[in-house]
Order: C-alpha cells, then structure tokens, then sequence
C-alpha cells in the first residue's frame, strides 16, 4: 500500500501497529494513555492523542462513541498485515503441534479433517482444506468398474491416499476386460501423474502410432476426460470450527449469521473463493473484507494459501503446481495475522511435502 502522508512518519507507523495489537488482544477500543504506556518513546497522553487523530483523519482509526478510544479500520489492518504480520517467523511450538495433530490421524481423510480443526483452532474463524480439482490430482492407481446399467465407476488413488470415484456414461460401451486392461495400462505406464498430463501424453501417442494405439488409447481418453469426470465439482471441502466461527461477538446479529452460514454451505462458493490465492503472487494471500461471502463479509478476512507438488518455474514465471489445493482460515478480521498466517504456511508446506512423499521438519 502507498504511505499517506502520517505513514510517512516512523512515529505514526509504530503508534498504528501498537493500536492493531492492541485491539486485536482485548476487542475494545484503544486510548491514548493505553498506547502510551507501551510506546517505547516515552509521550505524553496529549501528544499520543494527536497522533491517533492524525490517523484517524486519514481513515486508520474510527472512534465508536465520542468519548472510547479508537478501533482499527480495514486500511489499518491492510498496514499491519503488509508491514508487520507478514515478517512473522513460524514458532517452533507450532510445527511440532501441526505435526503431532496431523501424525495422529489414521487415514488420509482424517489428516485433512484434523487439518480444518488445527486451522481453526489459531483463530475464532473456520479452517478450510479443498482437495485439488481432479485433473491435477496425482494419481498413484486406476481403477474401472462396469456397473450393470453400462455405467463405469472410475476409482482413483491419489498421491495422499485419498480415494475418490465418479460414476461416468462414455460414449460408448466397455466389457469389464477392456477396462482392465486399460487400467494396467495406465498403472504401469503412468505412475504418480496427474490426469491432465496423462491425457495429454495419450493423445502424443495416439498422434505417432494411431493404428497400434487407437483402441487402447481412445478408451483410454474416453474414461481418464477430467471433463467427464467432473474436475471441479468433485472437490473435496473440509471444514472446522463452525461452532466457535458462529460465536463470534461480530456475528451476534442473527439474520446475518444466518446469511453467512448459507453461504459457507454452499461449497462451491468457497472453492471459487480459495481458488483466488493460487495466482496470488504471494505464498499466503491474505483477502481483508470478503464481500462475495455476504453482506457481513466486509467484517472478515481470509488468509489462504495453495498447496501442491510445485513443478520448477521457468524465469520470470510463477511456480506451478502439479497438485493444486487450497487451505486457509476465514474468520473475522480481528485476527492474530502473525500466527494465523505462519500457520497455514506451515500448513501448506506440510501437505505439498506430503505430495511428494517427504515429512514436515
């Protein structure tokens, strides 16, 4: 963000900081003698009063009653987050317990629902993990069923263990030993791939050698379609701390929790909201106001981030990603921003690690 004029005074920069801080541990608004007493300058109650003026002139603070202290704005949280926040250094004590939380869980679904909950549990918010779309999943082993309706029941096993399968109409019939030899044909030939690059070296094959290939990897084309499939509405959403997220103080309104809460249901919604972090050109992307939510949106934050096996980048360009999944925390924008956000970016290099079968250390 461009300085305003009061931001160009180290002065000012500190004072605001010291306001944020403060409120973000009491929830109240904050006087000058408050800020005074832990200024490391030693100023007077008068001189401090100017100082906050000064930022609340330029749209900083507000003052909710005549005589309360002052409570930051969303400007003074996009100021804390850019300049203090986002030089935070994960805590050691927060690595081992993300460990310890996640090592705990028996089955790759429960490590991504412990997940949602370690998220929550560093703010009053929800903590979300969405699976990658299909056609960057990782797959580890196919799997074709013919079902009796001439269906076919696509299993796939990805890089985490996780199992997902969509039943799928193709163009045309399949016998079941077709299937799997199409199935032993991609294990074999494609091991940890995603369907998209699958696809895309299947349709190269069929180019050079079509009279060898053509069934093979026509049927093949047919059952591995990411379109087909369904790639973006097969997500899997995870979420935790729904309870404590209604609780909120900010929220005591209940026509618009009600609001908020249908939205946060309609999972394609926050899918599309996640999805948003991944262009970012920042590794955590922290969104203040989160508008498309609901009315009341503009009282949250979401900080997100986007996990996945990161392929090297060309020069200039961003890194891409093979496996592409989203985590983050939505809550209200009064948040511990330095935990909240070295949290989920341990949290995202624990699962983009895990993709590639390492351990978080």
């Amino acid at each position: 963000m461009t300085p305003t004029p009061a931001l160009q005074q180290q002065r000012h920069r500190q004072v605001l900081a010291e306001v944020v801080r403060a409120y973000i541990e009491t929830g109240e608004p904050v006087s000058s003698r408050t800020i005074a007493r832990v200024h490391a300058e030693p100023l007077s109650s008068a001189t401090m009063r100017n100082i906050m003026a000064d930022l609340e002139d330029e749209g900083y603070l507000y003052q909710p009653h005549t005589s309360a202290g002052r409570v930051p704005t969303a400007s003074a949280y996009r100021f804390y987050v850019e300049q203090i926040a986002a030089q935070a250094t994960p805590r050691v004590e927060d690595r081992d317990w993300i460990r310890r939380e996640l090592e705990s869980a028996t089955t790759p679904e429960g490590v991504m629902e412990r997940a949602s909950h370690v998220l929550a549990a560093v703010s009053r918010g929800l903590g979300i993990i969405i699976s990658p779309p299909l056609a960057r999943t990782l797959v580890e082993h196919i799997r074709f069923l013919l079902l009796p309706d001439s269906r076919v029941l696509v299993v796939l096993v990805t890089s985490g263990g996780i199992t997902r399968d969509k039943c799928i109409r193709p163009e045309r019939a399949f016998l079941q030993p077709e299937l799997d030899r199409i199935a032993e044909f991609l294990n074999r030939h494609y091991p940890r791939q995603t369907l998209e690059s699958i696809c895309a070296d299947l349709k190269a094959q069929l180019a050079l050698d079509r009279e060898r290939y053509e069934k093979l990897i026509s049927g093949a084309l047919l059952l591995c379609d990411p379109k087909l499939l369904g790639e973006d509405a097969e997500r899997v959403v995870y979420i935790g701390g729904a309870a404590q997220f209604a609780a909120a103080a900010e929220f005591q309104d209940q026509q618009q929790l009600g609001e908020l809460l249908s939205a946060i249901e309609e999972r394609d919604r926050l899918v599309a909201l996640l999805n948003g972090c991944i262009e970012a050109p920042e590794p955590v992307h922290v969104e203040l106001g989160v508008e498309q939510m609901s009315s009341v949106g503009k009282h949250l934050a979401l900080v997100s981030a986007p996990y996945g096996h990161g392929e090297p980048p060309r020069p200039g360009e961003p890194v891409r990603l093979g496996e592409q999944g989203t985590l983050g925390i939505l809550g209200p924008m009064r948040m511990h921003y330095e935990r909240v956000i070295t949290v989920v970016a341990l949290m995202s290099q624990f699962f983009s690690e895990e993709t590639k079968g390492d351990k978080l250390s």
